[in-house]
């Protein structure tokens, strides 16, 4: 009936085929299509839209707290790289240091090691050259007694051929 209505009304025409009573419905009309898409419609989607617009304005503030951290997190590894090298530096000066005193040390045992060597050599050379003069004084005197004898023609008594020899053997060493 509605739909018949209005073309009742436009062919009456009305002033510039402006009919009120098809103004008043389609006025009404809108005023209740408005009011049902504002209550199903436009709150709903309103309210998405303001969800969306929340959520990206937190993603946005999340962004910039995050690029502040990243900044401070850069400081703060920047000051432990540094810290880091430095650590390294010092320790590989104390490893440095360290190795040239453990190098002086073995230099200096090693060096008491020879003297200690070479003391020890010392000594048992002057050991076999003592045992030498000793077994060439025996031979010395048992040759000096053998010649004392031939000469002499007579046997020498081992004090007397011992008293011989000594004063033979201090005579040449003077």
């Amino acid at each position: 009936m509605l739909p018949t209505y209005f073309a009742a009304e436009a062919s009456s025409g009305g002033i510039l085929g402006f009919s009120t009573s098809a103004f008043l419905i389609q006025l009404i009309t809108f005023i209740f299509v408005f009011l049902v898409l504002k209550r199903f419609a436009f709150k709903p989607i309103v309210a998405l839209l303001e969800k969306r617009r929340q959520t990206i304005e937190d993603g946005i503030l999340l962004g910039e707290k995050m690029e502040k951290r990243q900044a401070e997190l850069e400081g703060e590894s920047d000051k432990v790289i540094r810290e880091a090298r430095h650590d390294a530096d010092r320790i590989i000066a104390n490893a440095h240091k360290e190795s040239r005193e453990v190098l002086r040390e073995a230099e200096k045992s090693a060096k008491a090691k020879s003297d200690a060597i070479i003391k020890e050599a010392d000594a048992h050379i002057e050991e076999d050259a003592d045992r030498a003069r000793r077994n060439l004084e025996k031979d010395l005197v048992g040759l000096v007694s053998e010649a004392t004898e031939a000469v002499v023609h007579e046997k020498v008594t081992p004090g007397k051929d011992a008293e011989i020899v000594s004063e033979a053997l201090k005579g040449r060493k003077k």
